[in-house]
């Protein structure tokens, strides 16, 4: 298969033949996410993506930013394999091989960097506030001058869940683990701004999301 944007029926044949994995929510959120990449992502240079998953956004990226030369990554080993399959069946030139990258640990930004976009879709609630501390620091320091980090996923707004299933998830995350858990709006654009970032308000997204678009001083 070639092509950098895979209508779901192609993306299916790519599950059954080699290895590519689909993710419901992701078939789902895309369209917004890429709606807000149009409005705010450079047109040219290095973007990272933290915790790629099974990979099927980042052909979707790719696509809609062409001249962009894409770095997907994630922590977890049995996610390789589907990122790298998606790479491969979407043909796409400007996708480089995933990488494993522990974003929460300090010290990436300097071997990464400089980037032009940073994206994650979903991260800071499965991460301790230690670790969404150390990513979004991370993240300031990777970006060049007047790059743009977008962060999409579920925040509380005033330390408040949005929805019934919003508050039941979160309880979920924190009885694993009580760092886990939605992370306050308030909160992300405070440590964004401190990082040296100039976050925008966030966006409403669909289900109860936010997109947090970020940029760094030129």
């Amino acid at each position: 298969m070639t092509g950098l944007q895979l209508p779901d029926s192609a993306a299916l044949r790519a599950q059954a033949e080699g290895g590519c994995r689909i993710s419901p929510s992701a078939l789902r959120n895309v369209e917004p996410i890429l709606a807000q990449m149009e409005l705010h992502a450079p047109q040219t240079g290095r973007a990272l993506e933290i915790a790629s998953g099974t990979g099927q956004h980042m052909v979707r990226y790719a696509a809609r930013r062409p001249n962009l030369t894409w770095q997907p990554s994630d922590l977890n080993p049995a996610n390789m394999a589907s990122i790298a399959a998606w790479r491969q069946a979407s043909g796409a030139a400007n996708i480089r091989a995933p990488i494993t990258l522990d974003a929460g640990t300090p010290g990436w930004a300097a071997k990464l960097g400089p980037l032009n976009l940073v994206v994650m879709v979903n991260v800071l609630h499965l991460v301790t506030e230690a670790a969404a501390c150390t990513i979004l620091a991370e993240t300031a320091a990777a970006l060049a001058p007047a790059g743009v980090a977008l962060i999409y996923g579920p925040f509380l707004r005033d330390g408040v869940p949005t929805s019934e299933g919003d508050r039941r998830f979160d309880e979920s995350l924190r009885a694993q683990n009580a760092g886990l858990g939605y992370k306050d709006a308030a909160w992300v654009a405070a440590r964004l701004a401190a990082a040296g970032l100039t976050p925008a308000p966030p966006a409403e997204m669909p289900a109860n999301n936010l997109m947090f678009v970020a940029r760094a001083a030129r």
